[in-house]
């Protein structure tokens, strides 16, 4: 049985875009705040220091640019900066791949075609992939595109997670389920894993995305309503997991332990199809079996 959603995800209100240069100036104060120089070899002088972390001054040495060039830059003004000096103040704040990708979006963001009257076209499931779903027995499996906006399941996930069926095409959104859905805490045996994935996950669509008007939307909301969406929110985090391990809790079943795997679609880079299986003879399949019906 298909679950195909009449429509993707809409939303009630839209707001102006997030601030892409307040975004790239509060990455930037934040990554330089998590520095010490005893972590890149630079004197301590203690109680003298003034400011969390690296100074300017002391950044824009590692990098090799001039403190007022650093300094344009973390006020958000990445306008006319070269990859070469991103690449050198991403090694001088030790970024990971995803931060340093993150970084690029946001000081040089891409344009990105648009609809006639509108903004760029939200990513939509096609038929044969929510029959492929359909097809994953024993497999709990979704399709989630920008936003966390959950687009497609298959029967197993619904009842693992919830029936996102019976929810508002607009409620079926990972971030707003986390967040306000007080029984999700019940289901993420670690919630606080959870909830900091589905935040960073966000972080990454917004760079990508500077200029989506219901991102900002979804994210005044998440803010207005959830005090550990502003917590995880405001620490900048961004990382893509592409695997790893999750631990739920069922009412039916009890605790399972699944390994989940993240794909994303040549043709459609916006969606991501998520699978978790359970260890092979494992009490976590013989649950999932029972959750199947089989």
């Amino acid at each position: 049985m298909e679950h195909l959603p009449e429509r993707a995800p809409a939303y009630a209100t839209a707001e102006p875009a997030l601030d892409r240069r307040a975004e790239l100036s509060e990455f930037l104060r934040n990554r330089r705040a998590r520095l010490k120089p005893d972590d890149v070899g630079l004197p301590d002088f203690g109680r003298h220091r003034r400011v969390p972390g690296l100074r300017r001054e002391e950044l824009a040495q590692l990098a090799g640019v001039s403190v007022a060039y650093y300094t344009r830059l973390e006020q958000g003004n990445g306008r006319n900066v070269s990859v070469e000096v991103l690449d050198s103040i991403a090694r001088a704040l030790r970024l990971s791949d995803a931060e340093y990708s993150h970084l690029t979006r946001l000081a040089k963001p891409r344009s990105h075609k648009k609809r006639r009257g509108g903004t760029c076209p939200d990513p939509q499931i096609r038929p044969a992939l929510q029959r492929f779903l359909d097809s994953m027995e024993g497999v709990p499996a979704y399709v989630a595109g920008r936003r966390s906006d959950v687009l497609g399941w298959n029967a197993l996930a619904a009842a693992l997670f919830t029936d996102w069926g019976a929810l508002a095409p607009r409620e079926r959104n990972w971030a707003r389920w986390v967040f306000l859905e007080p029984r999700s805490r019940e289901v993420f045996v670690e919630w606080e894993g959870k909830a900091t994935d589905v935040v960073s996950s966000l972080r990454m669509d917004a760079g990508c995305y500077p200029d989506d008007p219901l991102m900002a939307a979804l994210v005044g909301e998440l803010a207005l309503k959830s005090a550990d969406f502003r917590r995880l929110w405001a620490a900048h985090d961004v990382k893509e997991k592409g695997h790893g391990v999750k631990r739920f809790r069922h009412p039916r079943v009890g605790e399972l332990s699944l390994a989940y795997e993240v794909f994303r679609p040549v043709d459609d880079p916006q969606l991501l199809l998520i699978t978790y299986h359970p260890e092979p003879g494992s009490p976590s399949e013989e649950a999932l079996r029972v959750l199947a019906g089989i």
